[in-house]
């Protein structure tokens, strides 16, 4: 019987993991359908011996040991050269294959090599599902498989028919070739880092026919040191000449600039190289300006004709490469936020540049500052991207005050006049400035309900703590690639490189737990503690309740709403609803507190509903929503995080929905909010209106919701928090 597949595994330097490697492969069916060639390329360790050892046991496995170190690219080369299989798979050393996983490759290889016999085309290339694991054994399911499940890919097909396979993982080791296609490519492993790369593009730019097998066949280990994802060396430049291998490729097979794939290609490669750049740690310092600089030069060497930019951030941070602007482009992503000159176009980009320079020394000093050794008893503290004090960093923060008192919090601010909004004697550092720097550089401990700029390394001893700022309703993080408009350009690569410095993440509740879980996969510790921000609510007394209604000017027998719609997706307006028709529908009694989502700057607006009619009070800018709630007798919300805290009260709460079925759509949501509602549920004014005067018209959904969503919120979530990432004060 022929040789249906041969395994090609390069071997340098992985003595720990040969053994596993080697036992998941060979302890596959022993029928003859494949062969292993093992390539020792020199590896300085015991894996040629090791090698050795199994081969005198079992004659699937052949071992070459290389004269000279080739690089993972040379050892590949070699390896495919003694290949004799139809097809062949390129494996890891350091990674393994789950139990049936060759069973099944070999299985669906043969399903192809049948279409053969019947005169149709076999499948160049199978794709195959995987599994990334990390140094703690925590596992992440394939984060590219949205994009193949369901596509043509599954009954079989091409590219072309599919584009959406160019974002998916560009490594190796996911993908099998028929051999007889790739020596026919006439292309070569490259030699250095991402050496895979050069054959990846071509192969899938010219297989006839694809296919994807749904299953996870591989354990990608992720995270192992000298892995070149987390290694510093001025060889990841080498990626360069593999773009130039790339798209000679397609000069050859005819792919011109009017190609589309062509641009799919170029800027899949342009991203890579700018993922690279910014990953902190991994382009030494010195050689950062030339790295950008040649990615710069790639732009222009291969930027198709007419080519055209995309629209939003990457549009932006497209446009300032080819310009090799490197300090503006540094100063973009510092800064996580669009300067607001690019936001106006890309003509505008000299004050970035002024500000990039400023930038630039910035930088050198934090990196100067890492230097020092950690400030064991600092903790910096933030919230909503240095808009202030508040959510459940500044309940932490009084708490530890109290538990942890040699700890020193330090808040991060934005500007001078949000450090004057900050309660009495509470410490600050203004962002960017040398007092920020050292603070970021040395401190031990990290609280934010937001990501830190991924500028800021996560050095070895800190601990990060990622509060969030809310029950999920709507999807969030990875849940949302296949929502395009909700994700808006997100940067999937880049949130989980900030997931992989989240020590600890606080969950309100189980619900959180289990969709945060899938949304943010990485290797950080849930705490199951409830939200400190709502400690406030739980532990409120009718004293408090009075003087935050006396604050906003509530009489007694008035009934206060507060409105607080949710931000909306690729929407221009602010409110779905016409909150000066439904003050006079309610009438004097009534009072409108009316919250605009801190997206919107510009608030409500002008809200004048003419006598006779309820109160309207504009109460975007108030600092502490708890304040709000408190004061409110009802909530009236759409899909805001909101209606999970004001549960906590045990008071009204009306949903108005008018557009669920078209937010489902865009957004993306956990649970039909209509089937599991906190209170009255209606989608036009007619229906709010009756909600609000028919006073507490659903007490048993209200109950059933907290049950659900409040089974934490006892007073207590700050402490437990707070005694799990902070020592305990010795007295």
């Amino acid at each position: 019987m022929s040789v249906l597949l041969s395994i090609v595994l390069p071997v340098h330097g992985v003595e720990r993991f040969l053994p596993r490697c080697l036992d998941s492969i060979l302890g596959g069916p022993d029928d003859g359908r494949f062969e292993l060639i093992a390539v020792d390329d020199l590896s300085p360790d015991r894996c040629g011996e090791i090698l050795d050892e199994y081969a005198a046991l079992d004659p699937r496995l052949r071992v070459l040991h290389l004269a000279e170190n080739q690089g993972l690219g040379g050892a590949r080369e070699a390896g495919l050269a003694e290949a004799s299989g139809r097809y062949v798979w390129f494996v890891d050393s350091d990674d393994w294959l789950p139990e049936g996983s060759l069973d099944a490759i070999t299985t669906e290889l043969e399903r192809e090599l049948d279409r053969e016999g019947e005169g149709a085309a076999p499948a160049d290339i199978l794709l195959t599902g995987f599994t990334h694991v990390y140094p703690d054994d925590s596992t992440e399911p394939n984060p590219w498989r949205h994009l193949l499940t369901d596509s043509p890919l599954v009954a079989g097909g091409t590219l072309r028919e599919h584009p959406a396979l160019l974002r998916a993982v560009m490594s190796v080791w996911n993908k099998v070739f028929r051999r007889d296609f790739l020596h026919g490519l006439g292309v070569a492993f490259g030699r250095g880092f991402y050496e895979d790369i050069s054959v990846t593009y071509p192969a899938l730019v010219a297989a006839r026919r694809m296919r994807y097998l749904d299953r996870s066949c591989y354990y990608y280990r992720r995270g192992r040191p000298g892995a070149i994802t987390s290694t510093a060396s001025p060889k990841h430049a080498d990626a360069f000449a593999q773009y130039d291998a790339i798209f000679a490729f397609l000069d050859r097979h005819g792919l011109d600039a009017s190609d589309p794939l062509r641009t799919l290609v170029f800027e899949r490669t342009l991203k890579q190289a700018l993922t690279v750049y910014d990953s902190p740690g991994l382009v030494p310092v010195e050689l950062r300006k030339e790295f950008f600089r040649r990615t710069s030069e790639h732009f222009a060497r291969h930027r198709p004709a007419g080519y055209r930019f995309p629209g939003g951030a990457s549009g932006l941070q497209y446009r300032l490469a080819a310009r090799g602007s490197r300090l503006a482009y540094d100063e973009l992503r510092r800064g996580g936020r669009l300067p607001r000159e690019l936001k106006r176009g890309a003509r505008a980009v000299a004050p970035a540049v002024r500000r990039g320079v400023r930038s630039s020394a910035r930088f050198t000093a934090y990196n100067a500052f890492r230097r020092l050794p950690l400030d064991e008893h600092l903790a910096v503290y933030a919230a909503y991207w240095h808009r202030g004090y508040g959510c459940n960093p500044a309940a932490i923060y009084e708490k530890a005050k109290e538990l942890a008192p040699r700890i020193r919090g330090v808040w991060v601010v934005e500007n001078r006049a949000q450090a004057a909004g900050l309660p009495a004697g509470v410490p600050y550092v203004i962002l960017n400035t040398p007092a920020y720097l050292k603070a970021m550089a040395t401190a031990k401990y990290f609280v934010n309900n937001v990501n830190f700029p991924h500028t800021m390394v996560k050095r070895p001893g800190t601990v990060h703590v990622q509060t969030q700022h809310g029950t999920p309703l709507k999807m969030m993080g990875m849940d949302l690639r296949d929502h395009p408009v909700a994700a808006d350009g997100m940067d999937f690569d880049r949130l989980r490189e900030a997931v992989s410095r989240w020590d600890y993440l606080v969950s309100p509740n189980p619900h959180t737990s289990e969709h945060f879980a899938r949304a943010f996969p990485g290797r950080y510790e849930m705490l199951d503690t409830g939200y400190p921000r709502n400690d406030r609510l739980a532990n409120t007394t009718p004293a408090e309740v009075a003087a935050m209604r006396e604050r906003f000017g509530l009489p007694e027998g008035r009934t206060a709403v507060l409105y607080a719609p949710t931000h909306r997706e690729g929407q221009g307006s602010f409110l779905p609803l016409d909150v000066a028709e439904l003050a006079r529908r309610l009438g004097p009694e009534f009072t409108l507190l009316v919250r605009a989502h801190y997206f919107l700057a510009g608030g409500p607006g002008d809200l004048v509903a003419g006598e006779d009619a309820a109160e309207i009070q504009d109460v975007s800018k108030h600092p502490a929503v708890e304040d709000l709630y408190l004061a409110a007798d009802v909530l009236v919300t759409d899909y805001s995080s909101m209606m999970f805290d004001f549960a906590v009260l045990d008071r009204p709460l009306v949903v108005y929905a008018p557009d669920w079925e078209e937010y489902q759509e865009v957004r993306g949501v956990y649970f039909d909010l209509f089937a599991e509602r906190p209170g009255a549920v209606t989608t036009d004014l007619e229906g709010l209106t009756r909600a609000l005067l028919s006073g507490d018209s659903e007490p048993d959904s209200r109950a059933r919701f907290r049950e659900r969503f409040c089974p934490w919120d006892d007073g207590g979530a700050a402490e437990r928090v707070v005694r799990r990432v902070f020592p305990a004060d010795p007295s």
